[in-house]
Parts: C-alpha cells; structure tokens; sequence
C-alpha cells in the first residue's frame, strides 16, 4: 500500500502541495519558536565574577508551595527582581569551617558609570582581579580601578554613590575580566543599599579539600539564612545578568504563546489534511469496491500522510534554522537579548516539531478517512453522488459542548477580572473557533436559506445556483467557514489587543501625572532630593518615586508585578491613580495600594492583609488602604518607600515628581545633585510611547506569526476546496450554464460564505476584544482602529479573491469535457 501511496501523491499534487505547504509551515514555526524555549532552558551563565570561588552562596530565588484544583502541592520557584541578600555575618561563620582559604562577601555598589560597579577589595580574589599598579585602597577616599577607565594611581575619579557625588583618590590599578572599581571592605559596608546584608558570599578552597563536603557544610549553614549553595557550572547562576534576563524572556514568551500555536498549528493541519482526503473519497470508495479492505485503505492514507509529513520535515526544519537566525537578529538589535547570548542547535525543538506535525497529519488524514473505511463499498460510492443530508451527531453533540464551554469561559471572564479573566477570555477564542468548525455545516445551511433572497436579487440565476450550491455543499464549505472564521477572528481580536494595551498605558500615565517637571539621574537620586525640592520657591509639591517589583501568588504559582514605592505627604498633587476605594493618604510603612485589575485577581478589599514578597524576597503582610484604577500606567503596586528601604538593589530614586504653583527656577536643584535633569512629564511620557513600542514588537511578533498562519489555511483550504469543483463546474457547463453565469455563480458563493465569515469571526473577535480589554484595563468598550478594521476585512476579502475566484477562472477557461469524470 505504500507503494501505491506514493503513485497517488504524484496524480494529486493540489491537495499534496496544499498539505506540504501547511505541514512545512508549522515545522518551521514550531522549530523557530521551540529553539527559542530550548536555549532558555539549557542556557548556563558562565561565572565571570565568581569564577575563583569553588562554592557561592546567595539568594537569587525563592520557591513558593500551592495547592492546585486536585489539592496537589505545586511549587514554583522565581527569581528575585532585585537579586536578594543574605547576613553579612555568615561570613565568619563559614570562615571557621575545614578547608576554607578564603571566604569573602560581595555587595555592589552602583557609582554611576555604565557597565561598571563598586566592590569591597576582599572580593577581587573571588573572580579574581590582578593589582598591576599601585597599592589596594586603604582608606575610604581611596579606590583601586579597572585598567580598561583609563586611570592612573594617584589621580582623582569622580563618582556617583547613593545619588550623590564623592571624589576619589585612585591607589591601585587592576586587571579583571569586567570593568570594576574597589572600595575599602569598610566603606563599601557603609555605602550598601542594605546595611548588615551582603548579596553574595565567595568561598576558595584549600587545595586538597573534598569540595563536595565542604559545600555540604556550607549548605547547612546557607539553609538557616534561606540561601542557596552554588558550586561548578551554576556558580553563574549567582550572578545578575543580563543573560538570565534574556533566558527568562525567552521561557515566559514561550510558555505563554507556545501552547496556543500548538493548538492552531494542529487546527490548521488536520482541517488542511482532513480536506484533502475528503475531496478524495471518490478514489477510496473506487479501492473498497475492488476488493481493498478497509485496513488497507487507511494504511494507505497513513502512508500519504507519513510521505508528506516527512517531505515537510525537510523542508521545515531548514527553513527553521533560518527563520530561528532570523528572530535571533532581531532580539539581539532591539536589545531583548544581549549579543553573546548562545542559541541552542535546536536538535531537541526538530525532533518534537516534526514528530508533533507528523503525528497531526496522520490522525487528521486517518479521521477523515473514516467514513469511507466504516461502510460498505457500494454506501460510500453513493454518498459522492450525493451529499447525507444531516450531519454526524458526534459532530453535533461536540460543537455543542464547545459552544456551551465558550458561553462559560465568557461569563467567568466578566465575572472574574483580572489576570484569570484575561486566561479565560483567550480560551473562550479557540473554543468559539471549535465550536464554528464542528457546527460549519449546520451554519452553512442556515446561512444559505438566510441569504437565498439577497443572492437571487443580485445576482439572478447564478444567485439561485450558488443557493442550491452552498445547501447541496454544506458540509464540503466547513472547512472553509472555518478557515476564514479563524483569520478574522484572530486578527480582529489578538492583534488588536496591543493597541489597547499600549492607548490605555500611555492615556493613564498622560492623564494621572499632575507634576509639570520631573528631575531625574541615570545614577539615581538621594532619599533627601524631594526634601530639597520642596524647599524651592514656587513648588508646590514634589514626590519621590522608586521603580521594583514584587512577587504575589497567582493561582498555583506565582508571579513577579511592577510596582513602584513613593513618598512624600503630597503625593496626590503630582500624581492622580485615579483611586476607587479607600484613601492614599493612609499609606504609610506596612501598607499597600493596588490597581483595581490585581485587587480583582486576588479578591483583594479594602482592609485585608496583602501576603506578598519584596524585591529582594523578604516576606511581608501589608494593609491594603486603598485601590486604583491606573494600573497600566503607574503599576500595579504602590508601596510605600519605608517599605522598601534596604530591600532593592540600590538605595536611591528613580526621578522626583515636582509640581510648581507657577514659574520656578528649579537650576539650583540639578546643581545640587549633579548628573541630574529636569525633565517635562510630557516627554516622559513620549519616552514611554517609544519604550513599550519596542517591548511591544515581540508580542506583535508572535501574535503576527499566529495570524499569518491562520490566513495560510484559510488559503490553503479555499484552494483545495476551489480545485475540487473541476467535475462539478465541468458538468454546470455542460447542462447549458454559460462560462459567465458560473462565474457570478461562484462570486455569489464567495459572498455568501465570506459575509458569515466576517459576521461570526468580527462577533467572535468583538467579544474576545471586550472582554480582555475589560479584564486588563478596566475600559467597558476596546479601541479598534478603523484603518486596522479596515484592513482584517479587505484582507479577508482578497484572500477569498485570490484563492478562489481565480482558481475558479482558470478552471472555466479549460474545455468542460476534459474536466468530466475528474473528482479534485
């Protein structure tokens, strides 16, 4: 049968070319998008600063225990925003344990240069760093620098510490694998964003020591500070990069959209596949008339499928290595991942993309086969002639049920809110899509009755042709419903999407800043900067603002949230979060306000004690005092400075809000804290339009590839379906309808199936859109940008135009009687 097999492929190559075509697509996107999450995965940092120590203790991430829907423990473990610290008096007490040489604490120290950090001295022997001039510092004016700032010993270097300019003398020179600069170990203690607690711990090992054992002891002592041990090739791990951001990027990107493009790629594959074999039933029901049983018949349509899948293979996973280089580049220069980030070969993202593609085609191809091979031989031949009149229960029963589940995942989405809502309103999508694809046939007839009138009033006899067509073809056009269904859909509500996120942000901050000025330092500012502020003739209010994050549990796991720490007694007069409940007043040490969307996703009020942990990890229980609904623009979070003070990675602020009762010379300021700027909010606010335009490509990336295949079935799906009319058309003409009136015949058809394409699909999207919007933004209605409307449906349109008319044109221009007795 294989062989048999092979020799039919080569007599159908329309509905082969179609599978091949949709089968190399998803190897393609599922090997780009798998190598990505592999390289997250398998990515190990090599240790740079801590590459002499032989065991590393930190604090770079806390696992969180919940109970999920089966009452099963689940623990997640996330790294910490701002690093993490642990006791700096561990340091003495590792220091007496066996075969310890050296054992050092490591705190940077952020000076104000790009790329460059402070450290205590005692840590240049953990990566390490050579003196090559000159002498260690030995007093706290002293500081010995890396050769590549291009300083001397003995010159004066200026730098930036805790938000505020120190002169230093330079007493030793250093070689070092990165830019560095060396305090005293005791004035660097003095300068640390938190006093008593170090960010690392470095130990070197006496030669000859069991390495093993001693980073067991170590072990026991790091456990009772809630600290990890690193050894080897995870002593990278304890070092904050910008490597670890990018892996994380590329896990969470992967995660998050993964599992849906697996879903559509899978959609699109077995209704490309499934057609295919369904215009070919003519040819199986011939094969089980002359004697084939149906065993042989579906290892036949197994091995067409195997064959296709294979020929996909090859030509989907070159095509993946480039399109994988491809988004690499462009990761790379929009600044998601740094340069030397390593990408994975992708052996094990080939081997899962082409197995899952091939193992869709083959059930797809077997499934649809299997009314064919269920019935006798002289049934099936019947049924070509004409088509069974209902539709299979199954089938009925099916896309009822995923009617009903998207009735329910849209009122869990309006009743839920929050990060919950958002999931169920995306699953409500698919479902919606299902529910379309498995009642298609039931819809076509309905639809047909429905437009009977239009379609007879213009286009006459041809209208009346298509009515009869798109009754008679009900079950034949689902997949072509369905197809079209799934690009509006998509593209009317995914995409959309991010013109929302991105109006609503920059619409909440631009309206929620009431502060004309902003003074801000690539260095950060002191705590008592807003304090000076004040003091100037003409402001009226000014308040500091510190940007971390925090990490709270969500549902099973948990998850790290922007939010950002204030002060100052004003803060409602440079800034307006537009409060629901509650008062912002009464935030103080040890309270919390939220947005509206997380309190929502939490089932927060106003009064109830708020679990959550710090940038840094540290556990805290915080009164919720009052809720917001400027989220997107101001984070979720607002905290407290006392809160945070000690628990981020440096001491200072990001920017100071300053409100004036009129003209104000604030120069004295930028001159009292030099580095700093005066900035307008306005263009703060341009800055933000530009940022989350750039953090916005990746989702517009992935959501375009999502969008672009859905259109590649639906074009795959309406060529197959188009080339199958050969017969058909062949027999119209020949009955007396003119070239002309199958022509309107079959632009009637297309207007009728691509008006309920568009009417379903935009009433799908529509209500994904609204319902998303309304779950992260809190807006009762989505923007939908009339050109981008525009624009869905005039594609939709010329997809249909392009796909089938023409083919259909070509076709009619082709004698009828060399298309008689031809099925595809």
């Amino acid at each position: 049968m294989t062989a048999l097999a092979l020799k039919m492929l080569r007599h159908r190559t329309g509905s082969a070319v179609a599978s091949l075509v949709a089968l190399a697509a998803g190897v393609m996107i599922l090997m780009a998008m798998g190598a990505l999450v592999e390289s997250g995965l398998r990515y190990r940092p090599e240790p740079i600063q801590y590459a002499a120590a032989d065991v590393v203790v930190a604090h770079r991430d806390i696992t969180i225990s919940a109970k999920d829907l089966d009452g099963e423990v689940v623990r997640s473990t996330v790294r910490l925003p701002e690093g993490g610290t642990v006791p700096a008096d561990l340091v003495e007490r590792i220091r007496g344990l066996a075969g310890v040489a050296t054992v050092a604490a490591d705190d940077p120290v952020p000076v104000g240069l790009p790329d460059v950090t402070g450290h205590g001295w005692a840590s240049a022997a953990l990566t390490p760093f050579r003196l090559v001039a000159g002498v260690p510092p030995a007093a706290a004016d002293q500081i010995a620098v890396d050769r590549r700032l291009g300083m001397a010993p003995g010159q004066q270097m200026n730098l930036v510490v805790g938000g505020a300019a120190r002169t230093y003398r330079v007493s030793g020179v250093v070689d070092g694998p990165a830019p560095a600069v060396f305090f005293t170990d005791a004035h660097a203690a003095t300068l640390s964003p938190h006093p008593g607690r170090v960010a690392a711990i470095g130990i070197v090992a006496q030669p000859g020591t069991d390495k093993a054992a001693l980073a067991a002891a170590v072990r026991g002592l790091a456990a009772e500070a809630d600290a990890k041990v690193y050894t080897g090739a995870d002593r990278g791990l304890a070092e904050g990069s910008a490597d670890l951001d990018a892996r994380d990027l590329l896990i969470q990107a992967g995660g998050a959209f993964g599992g849906y493009v697996v879903l559509l790629i899978g959609f699109v594959v077995a209704a490309t596949v499934g057609l295919s074999v369904r215009h070919r039933r003519r040819d199986l029901a011939l094969l089980r008339a002359v004697a084939a049983t149906p065993g042989q018949v579906r290892r036949m349509i197994m091995a067409e499928a195997a064959a296709v899948g294979l020929a996909a293979v090859a030509i989907g996973v070159p095509a993946g290595l480039l399109a994988t280089r491809w988004v690499r580049g462009q990761l790379v220069g929009r600044g998601f991942v740094p340069a030397t980030f390593p990408i994975a070969d992708g052996l094990l993202a080939t081997v899962a993309a082409a197995g899952v593609t091939t193992l869709v085609a083959v059930l797809s191809a077997l499934i649809a086969a299997r009314r064919v091979t269920a019935i006798r031989p002289v049934e099936a031949l019947g049924e070509l002639a004409v088509e069974p009149a209902r539709g299979g229960k199954a089938r009925l029963v099916c896309g009822l049920v995923a009617l009903a589940g998207a009735g329910s995942s849209g009122a869990f989405t309006l009743g839920a809110g929050g990060q919950a809502a958002l999931a169920a309103a995306v699953g409500m999508l698919y479902l919606f899509v299902t529910a379309v694809g498995l009642l298609a046939p039931w819809i076509n007839r309905a639809a047909a009755q429905a437009l009977a009138p239009v379609l007879r009033a213009v286009w006459g006899t041809s209208g009346y042709l298509a009515t009869a067509n798109l009754k008679a073809n009900a079950r034949g056009t689902a997949a072509v419903l369905t197809a079209l269904v799934l690009s509006v859909g998509l593209g009317g509500s995914v995409w959309f999407l991010q013109d929302n996120l991105e109006r609503q942000t920059l619409a909440q901050r631009r309206d929620g800043l009431r502060a004309s000025q902003a003074l801000v330092s690539p260095a950060g500012l002191p705590v008592g900067a807003a304090d000076d502020a004040r003091k100037l003739p003409g402001v009226r209010a000014a308040t500091s603002v510190r940007r971390t994050s925090v990490i709270v549990k969500f549902l099973d796991g948990a998850e790290t949230v922007g939010a950002q720490a204030v002060s100052g007694p004003d803060l409602t007069a440079t800034m307006d979060l537009r409060v629901r409940q509650g008062d912002l007043s009464a935030l103080s040490a040890g309270t919390v306000a939220a947005s509206s969307i997380r309190a929502s996703t939490h089932g927060w009020e106003i009064g109830d004690t708020v679990p959550l942990w710090l940038g840094d990890g540290t556990p805290v229980r915080l009164t919720l005092v009052a809720v917001y609904e400027r989220g997107l623009g101001f984070g979720d979070i607002t905290l407290a400075r006392d809160t945070v003070a000690g628990h981020t990675a440096r001491d200072v602020d990001d920017e100071v809000l300053i409100s004036t009762s009129g003209p104000a010379d604030l120069s004295a300021l930028t001159a009292r804290h030099p580095g700093s700027t005066l900035v307008a909010t306005s263009g703060q606010t341009r800055q933000l339009a530009a940022d989350l335009a750039v953090s916005a490509w990746l989702n517009r990336l992935l959501v375009g590839v999502m969008v672009g295949y859905a259109a590649l079935a639906a074009a795959n799906t309406m060529v197959i379906a188009a080339l199958a009319r050969r017969r058909e058309l062949a027999v119209l003409r020949l009955a007396g309808v003119t070239r002309g009136q199958a022509k309107r015949m079959v632009h009637a058809e297309q207007a009728g199936l691509l008006g309920v394409a568009v009417l379903m699909g935009s009433a799908i999207a529509l209500a994904t859109l609204t319902m998303v919007v309304h779950a992260v933004t809190g807006e009762p209605l989505p923007y939908v940008p009339p050109l981008g409307w525009a624009t869905v449906i005039a594609g939709t349109a010329l997809l249909a135009l392009l796909t089938t008319v023409l083919p259909i044109g070509r076709l009619l221009r082709v004698p009828p009687m060399e298309h008689m007795g031809v099925k595809e």
